[in-house]
């Protein structure tokens, strides 16, 4: 790469170009002389322009009938100094090229310059959308470009016609046009080509870049404006049809695609356009039953075709434009296209029906995924066509299953059932059903599905959970799907089906959920002692049973949780016993993982969770029961146990965020019901983070200072906890911090919150403020992102109170500067430029709470020579201080200049990476 970028470049290209080396060192030269043409071409002198290109078409000859590879190069490279040069000083650039290339000479032969010609026009228009030209350029360079279009399209034109022209010819001429049409040349102008595209289909070797140029042509934006030549295009893709009918047959997927590609681009990109064509409504009618039967094509979705998933943004489209007209218009074109879309929903259902169970054990894992994430997208386009069939979909849907469940003659396939049930749980979902008037009957049918079989289970179960939000407002019918649930949770086949159905129905039914709680609470605890479930579903079951427990009577909810986490209490004395390994580790991590996971979700709060339309927030309707929570009981029993696994594990940090995390979700979820707690919490966690320091235990502190440092009585215990992480993690800054990016990253986060929250802590004698402020600068200079955005943070919470707490006032007049020149050297290129916003922010609030101060910082900072960096010289300094000194109010403007300035002191203003920024 610096060879390439070196002076010297200019030189050694030429050399490496010569006919005695490698192919691979030929490459290396063509590709050093497009990087300095492409990226240096300041550095060209303007009188050797002639020469430069006299020497690139001479080697780009020499190269037509050498390797590959080095003759594209060179045409990206001649291609990269024509973009440089037009319109003024290569005016005609294309025409020109064209006249060299047929002119007879150089021992070439005739069809070796065609295709080298033919390379180089392919690559101008590539070369063009990935140049990195400023803005004004493209616009000129675009504009010559359209111009030169007239050379190419009769060219292009001759070589397709011409009956003799070799294969290898006709290809490239497709590609080519493929590459024009992307510049936007007008659709009417390009139309014979594209006719000529169309008559190459039929020639197999042409068939993909046939299928590729067109699909280019007709997708340009520019293109709707050209309606008659769109009309006349919709009888070309019709007419496609007989050989798409004998790919079908011949189970000939590529063509099958590429036909599908065609129709569908027509479609997608122009249906607004034809479907106001009121005249030719026939024609995109069947247009759209072409593109239907693209969907429904035969097949199972990966193995047999791989066409049907094209054309499911198509009827996205075509119904957004259909909705989109007013209301007459709109019905007219309803009566006309509600039936295609009723057959599109029985389209999808049957395309989306698993095949054969002997076909499917027969499909690789990469295939049953595809399928997987296949019949989701039909899952989505489904819940779309909701939104235009409306109820009368349910209803329909509801008619067939219920013919299907209830005919005695006909035995049918669980594929066929499951595929209907898939569809009512597509739509459930997502949409409200409250007001439908069959899911009663659906809910009637569930129970009559004879279940023989995992994926149909599991669709049962994931439509149960689907209908959970209706269920809570029809409790009565939960006696009939509840029991199906509780037997699938034994059945590990179905664990995630189960258990998300479980935690659907305990969190949206739990006050009507107490007749079955025991019922629930005995089936989870036989399938966790069982080990049914992998970990993550154990731990969805634990909320599940955080949700149903909340609902209970305070006694009811202590005698389920006695009986529920005994015997995992138990197992975790044995484990605190025994002598840390990696196993028992394991099994410890798990246990506290239930717990923390159990007590995320048991909140006895009384709220109603949001009112019908989701306007209103939630509403305490009760005061909490009396006496303590019962978490915190549960709390206070297992304290001393946790201690001792603590006490054990103190090194791990696994184990100490698994504690860590308990706390931290009970506290979550209890907020001021954990109050007994807090003092013996803050105890510990000071032990434990005296004797090891964690990241964990700052941010359970942080979350206590949240909640509990402006409540007096909780004062003191938070205040001492503060004082003493703060004066541990000074002391790991005197060690050195770098090894600890993690935990430096949570003090500033806990710091910010404490100035938030309660800036009262910095007015205390044992904090020691100004060590604080030193560690903060220290660590803007961590190459950790994450450390520094937490430390702008931190100082962004700490300016603003120099006006109210006088130690932080008294720090920052003393050592503002420090932070200034910390701010300044991440800007001038220490820090990565994804930070600059934040550093903006600093500078923005030192400029709104220490103006006096900062300007005097700002002069005396950017005084010495080559600082913040030796690309900015004293002016830009200068202009950058006064920018930022006058921005008091604008936020964003100030961002601006920030990254005006990283740019210069990068040396990366008006390159290709600014562009990226």
């Amino acid at each position: 790469m610096q060879a390439q970028v070196s002076p010297q470049a200019w030189q050694f290209c030429w050399s490496l170009l010569s006919p005695d080396k490698v192919p691979e060192i030929q490459y290396f030269g063509a590709s050093a002389l497009h990087t300095k043409i492409s990226r240096y071409w300041s550095d060209i002198p303007t009188d050797q322009y002639e020469s430069l290109k006299t020497q690139l078409f001479s080697q780009i000859a020499c190269f037509s009938t050498g390797s590959k590879m080095v003759l594209t190069r060179l045409c990206v490279a001649l291609a990269s100094l024509a973009l440089n040069t037009m319109p003024e000083a290569w005016p005609g650039a294309v025409a020109e090229m064209v006249r060299v290339f047929q002119e007879e000479g150089g021992g070439v032969d005739g069809r070796a310059r065609c295709l080298a010609l033919l390379e180089l026009l392919t690559v101008l228009p590539e070369e063009f959308q990935t140049s990195r030209l400023p803005q004004y350029r493209k616009g000129q360079v675009r504009g010559a470009l359209g111009r030169e279009w007239g050379s190419v399209c009769p060219l292009l034109q001759q070589l397709l016609r011409q009956t003799d022209s070799p294969g290898a010819v006709k290809a490239r001429v497709l590609r080519c046009l493929s590459s024009w049409v992307l510049l936007d040349v007008p659709l009417n102008e390009s139309e014979d080509l594209v006719h000529d595209c169309f008559s190459a289909l039929p020639d197999p070797e042409l068939f993909d870049t046939a299928v590729e140029a067109v699909v280019n042509a007709i997708s340009q934006p520019d293109s709707q404006r050209y309606v008659n030549t769109l009309l006349k295009l919709v009888p070309q893709v019709l007419a496609l049809q007989e050989q798409l009918r004998e790919a079908v047959q011949n189970g000939d997927m590529e063509t099958c695609h590429g036909i599908c590609r065609i129709a569908v681009t027509l479609g997608e990109n122009h249906s607004r356009t034809l479907l106001e064509q009121v005249d030719h409504w026939q024609s995109f009618l069947a247009l759209v039953n072409m593109i239907m039967f693209c969907t429904g094509i035969p097949g199972h979705y990966p193995v047999n075709e791989t066409t049907s998933s094209l054309t499911l943004t198509f009827w996205y489209t075509l119904q957004d434009e259909i909705m989109s007209f007013e209301s007459d218009k709109q019905a007219v074109y309803l009566q006309v296209y509600r039936p295609v879309y009723f057959q599109l929903v029985d389209v999808l259902l049957h395309k989306a029906q698993f095949p054969t169970d002997q076909e499917y054990a027969s499909w690789s894992s990469d295939e049953k995924e595809q399928f997987r994430i296949y019949r989701v997208d039909i899952s989505d386009t489904l819940m779309y066509v909701y939104e235009m069939l409306g109820a009368e979909l349910l209803s329909n849907l509801y008619d067939k299953l219920g013919r299907l469940l209830t005919n005695a003659e006909q035995p049918t396939s669980w594929q066929h059932t499951e595929a209907l049930l898939y569809g009512f749980q597509s739509i459930a979902e997502t949409i409200d059903v409250n007001y439908s008037d069959v899911i009663p009957g659906l809910i009637g049918l569930i129970p009559r599905i004879s279940i023989n079989n995992v994926q149909l289970a599991d669709t049962v179960m994931f439509t149960i959970g689907a209908l959970a939000e209706w269920l809570a407002d029809h409790p009565v019918m939960l006696s009939s799907v509840l029991p199906l649930v509780l037997q699938a949770l034994g059945n590990p086949d179905l664990s995630v089906s189960s258990v998300s159905t479980l935690k659907k129905i305990c969190r949206e039914c739990k006050y009507d959920l107490p007749p079955y709680a025991t019922n629930i609470v005995a089936v989870s605890q036989e399938v966790l002692i069982k080990q049914i479930h992998k970990t993550s579903q154990c731990m969805w079951l634990m909320q599940a049973l955080g949700f149903l427990l909340s609902a209970l009577p305070v006694e009811d909810i202590l005698r389920n949780l006695h009986s529920l986490i005994t015997p995992y209490i138990q197992q975790l004395e044995k484990l605190a016993d025994e002598t840390p390994n990696p196993s028992n580790k394991l099994a410890i991590i798990h246990i506290l993982g239930l717990l923390s996971n159990l007590f995320t979700t048991l909140d006895i709060s009384k709220q109603d969770d949001e009112s019908a339309d989701g306007s209103a927030p939630p509403v305490k309707t009760a005061p909490p029961p009396p006496g303590p929570n019962p978490v915190v009981v549960v709390l206070q029993q297992v304290f001393a146990l946790i201690q001792t696994v603590l006490s054990k594990w103190l090194n791990d940090s696994q184990v100490v965020e698994a504690v860590c995390a308990i706390f931290e979700k009970s506290v979550k979820t209890l907020l001021h019901d954990f109050a007994p707690m807090v003092s013996q919490l803050s105890e510990m966690l000071g032990q434990m983070y005296s004797t090891i320091p964690q990241a964990s235990a700052l941010d359970l502190t942080r979350q206590m200072v949240h909640i509990f440092a402006s409540q007096t009585d909780h004062f003191p215990p938070i205040k001492a906890l503060f004082e003493l992480v703060t004066s541990v993690t000074l002391s790991i800054f005197q060690q050195g911090p770098r090894d600890h990016p993690d935990i430096v990253d949570s003090f500033m986060q806990l710091q910010a919150q404490a100035l938030k929250r309660k800036p009262d802590l910095f007015l205390s004698e044992s904090l020691d403020v100004k060590a604080v402020f030193h560690c903060g600068v220290l660590s803007l200079k961590f190459p950790e992102a994450p450390t520094v955005k937490s430390t702008c943070l931190f100082f962004t919470e700490l300016l603003p109170h120099c006006s109210d707490v006088p130690p932080l006032a008294r720090v920052v007049q003393e050592d503002g500067k420090l932070l200034m020149q910390a701010v300044l050297e991440g800007i001038g290129g220490g820090a990565s430029r994804c930070l600059m916003d934040q550093f903006a922010e600093v500078l923005f609030s030192l400029n709104k709470h220490c103006f006096s101060l900062l300007a005097m910082w700002l002069k005396e900072a950017l005084q010495p020579p080559g600082f913040p960096s030796s690309r900015v010289t004293t002016i830009q300094k200068d202009t950058f201080s006064h920018q930022i000194l006058r921005e008091r109010v604008n936020k964003r403007r100030v961002k601006e200049i920030v990254k005006e300035f990283t740019l210069l002191c990068r040396g990366l203003h008006g390159t290709e990476y600014a562009a990226d920024y």
